[in-house]
């Protein structure tokens, strides 16, 4: 009986002694804790799409926090969630502009030419190691197998009708899509934007033509209309400068080819 006496007491007096040794060490060696991002973490998303340049959620706070990130670095929460994590840390959102995916790209099933029928993996990530690149007679155009849907953790991109197509309202300009599309056909443009060229070929217009109903030709019909200079052809290929647009619509209503869309 005896021995179980001692037994229980050297048990008990061994854990007190590490229990202190613990605690001591925790505090000696404790990592500093920033309440601001603490702080700011709590009104982040907590999507962690990557969208800000940052991995997660967590190293964006860490970054704010540090003052290395823009308070309206997540793409996600936007203006609301930046207007917080200002008061936070006691700075104002600068301007800001939502953004939005765009697909520069309208060949679908029925004004894209197609060369073959493929039957293979539907990823456009392997496309490069098939054929022309694709069954699409266009080189530059989207290929439609959805890669980029798949990127997408908002469910704002689909395939319609042979092309990816953005849902801009639920769309958080995270990036994700732009990133997957092997061709670089996704890119990010204001939300608010009130034209846009729905093409990226940079063949001459009798090749464009020789593959799609709908391509650019790089005419220059849109440039002549615009008072602003707001749209210029460089590479036989239209581009809008949505600083200088005014979404008067001239260039839609000139081009021959309808390839200038309102947005």
């Amino acid at each position: 009986m005896t021995g179980i006496i001692i037994a229980a007491a050297v048990v008990s007096i061994v854990g007190l002694i590490l229990g202190l040794f613990l605690g001591f060490m925790g505090k000696k060696f404790a990592v500093e804790v920033d309440q601001k991002e603490i702080d700011v973490r709590a009104e982040l998303p907590g999507n962690n799409c990557g969208g800000c340049g940052y991995a997660g959620c967590d190293a964006l706070a860490k970054a704010i926090a540090a003052g290395e990130a823009e308070v309206g670095a997540c793409p996600v929460g936007g203006e609301p969630v930046a207007k917080k994590i200002a008061a936070i840390m006691g700075s104002e959102v600068g301007d800001s502009k939502r953004m939005t995916a765009f697909v520069k790209c309208a060949g679908d099933c029925e004004k894209a030419k197609e060369n073959y029928h493929y039957t293979g993996v539907q990823d456009c990530t392997v496309m490069p190691f098939v054929p022309n690149g694709g069954s699409k007679a266009c080189t530059y155009g989207c290929m439609g197998y959805g890669s980029c849907v798949k990127a997408c953790p908002f469910d704002a991109i689909h395939i319609v009708n042979g092309i990816a197509v953005v849902d801009k309202e639920k769309c958080k300009a995270c990036g994700k899509c732009v990133a997957t599309c092997p061709r670089h056909l996704i890119e990010l443009i204001p939300y608010d934007a009130k034209q846009v060229v729905k093409c990226a070929s940079k063949d001459k217009g009798k090749d464009v033509m020789s593959v799609c109903q709908t391509g650019c030709i790089g005419c220059m019909m849109c440039t002549k209309q615009c008072e602003f200079g707001a749209i210029t052809v460089e590479n036989n290929i239209a581009h809008i400068d949505y600083d200088k647009c005014t979404g008067c619509g001239k260039c839609a209503e000139k081009c021959p080819k309808k390839i200038i869309h309102a947005h």
